[in-house]
């Protein structure tokens, strides 16, 4: 992590490139708040600049309240961190997420390929981009529908405020029916996605300067909408099971944490599925501590084999104290946002109640194509999705086995959406040569810091891999 970019020309004095390395560490997880930095002197070493320029570095930091420093005990990140932003001036030409790509040339690069692909039509494989590709969509169409139809549905009865009656009672039965998970009308909430669920949850069971616990890595660290209400976030460590007991039962010695959050089947980024030992393990556990779970199930129904156990969290749970999220997002593309939200009844009135004072309601278009999925197409294209996913998946790991077996360990998916790889030389310089061979070739990946991991790993989602496309024969 302590390691300056000096194989990239930049304009920025060194101290500089010293505060943009530990905000983007904040901004990824890496650093938590309450964290302490290494001391100047260790810095110093680990950076290869002169201690002066450290002391620049992190008075600056300490100035704007992104550092607390205390004499004779070092510098540590600031408890109140979600209150700051990284850039202590307005820029409107240059928003913050602009900002913190400037001095990130391969996000750049990246970008600077899509844009040339989109004019010149060249061979594009955006494995970064974790949304179900045009091609594996499925072919929806819903009998003819008015205006006059849809708006009636709008201001009907129907259009409860919890979703349409006729969506919940299609989910519950799907949920019966491929997870055999028993739930009850009123216990289901319609939403418009996973974000919009994670972000009812932080206005309503949250509140500022919380603590909450995120397996690490997770696509969940990539998500601003924690720092931007307020809480603050806490790495939990994973093995090949998921979230070890371990670590869960050391961080909250040391923290408070109101509620934790996970994706345990085929999860973003790894790929991982959580064993039913280690599930039951984790809710016995945080029955015992009081701690919610949240639990988000996006790729559930795309295992590549049939003995993988994808059950979720929730089918276990005696005590209502896993609030179980689910999504069509993967299944019906990134356009039609639909989802849902098990919990006990009296927590899915207060969201429904603060999503509607919020205004922040639900376009009945989008849950009567749902409806017409869950009904009429789930299982067909499902097991469609599952072949071709994995038609996909090892045509990538081959193609990697074959061309950079001696730069990347990983292992074949066993379901989902992505692949994560770890470099096996882990210095600036071949993780460089890595990432600029692949743009050479079309190929865009997404580095394990964006997910509050070493940027020395890599998640490529298999979905968008073509082997046919201009690749390394």
């Amino acid at each position: 992590m302590w390691t300056l970019n000096t194989n990239t020309p930049t304009k920025q004095p060194l101290f500089r490139q010293i505060i943009s390395l530990i905000e983007q560490a904040i901004e990824n997880g890496q650093l938590q708040a309450g964290d302490r930095l290494p001391s100047e002197r260790e810095l110093s070493q680990l950076l290869k600049v002169n201690r002066s320029t450290v002391v620049h570095a992190l008075n600056n930091l300490t100035d704007r309240g992104v550092l607390i420093r205390k004499i004779g005990s070092g510098s540590f990140i600031n408890h109140q961190k979600w209150g700051l932003q990284s850039q202590p001036l307005i820029n409107w030409q240059s928003p913050p997420s602009v900002l913190s790509q400037k001095n990130d040339s391969y996000a750049l690069k990246a970008n600077q390929l899509r844009k040339e692909a989109q004019i010149t039509h060249k061979p594009l494989l955006d494995l970064s981009n974790g949304d179900l590709p045009a091609d594996l969509l499925p072919a929806l169409s819903l009998h003819k529908l008015s205006w006059q139809e849809l708006l009636h549905h709008e201001q009907g009865e129907e259009a409860s405020h919890l979703g349409l009656h006729s969506l919940r009672k299609a989910v519950k039965d799907y949920l019966a029916k491929s997870l055999k998970l028993s739930v009850d009308d009123d216990q289901i909430l319609i939403t418009s996605g996973t974000q919009q669920a994670i972000f009812l949850i932080t206005q309503g069971l949250l509140k500022p300067g919380d603590a909450i616990g995120i397996e690490s890595p997770s696509y969940f660290y990539s998500l601003p909408l924690f720092q931007a209400t307020g809480l603050r976030i806490y790495a939990i460590p994973t093995d090949a099971e998921g979230i070890t007991l371990e670590g869960l039962e050391k961080l909250i010695n040391q923290k408070n944490i109101k509620m934790i959050f996970l994706n345990p089947v085929f999860q973003n980024p790894t790929g991982r599925v959580m064993s039913q030992t280690r599930k039951q393990e984790l809710l016995t556990y945080c029955y015992h501590k009081q701690i919610p779970i949240i639990e988000d199930d996006a790729y559930s129904a795309l295992p590549f084999q049939k003995n993988i156990d994808t059950s979720p969290i929730k089918k276990l749970d005696k005590q209502q104290q896993v609030i179980y999220l689910g999504s069509l997002s993967k299944y019906l593309g990134k356009n039609i946002r639909a989802g849902w939200m098990i919990a006990p009844k009296p927590i899915i009135n207060k969201l429904a109640e603060i999503r509607q004072q919020l205004d922040a309601g639900l376009s009945v278009l989008p849950q009567l194509l749902a409806e017409h999925y869950l009904i009429n197409h789930a299982t067909t294209h499902q097991q469609y999705l599952q072949h071709t996913l994995y038609e996909r998946a090892r045509q990538l790991t081959t193609w990697l086995t074959e061309h950079y077996s001696d730069q990347l360990y990983f292992s074949p998916p066993p379901g989902g959406y992505h692949l994560y790889a770890k470099c096996l030389q882990q210095k600036p310089a071949d993780l460089n040569n890595l990432l600029e061979s692949f743009l050479q070739q079309g190929l865009i990946v997404m580095r394990g810091s964006e997910f509050g991991d070493s940027p020395y790993c890599l998640r490529l989602s298999y979905g968008h891999f073509n082997v046919a496309s201009n690749l390394k024969r």
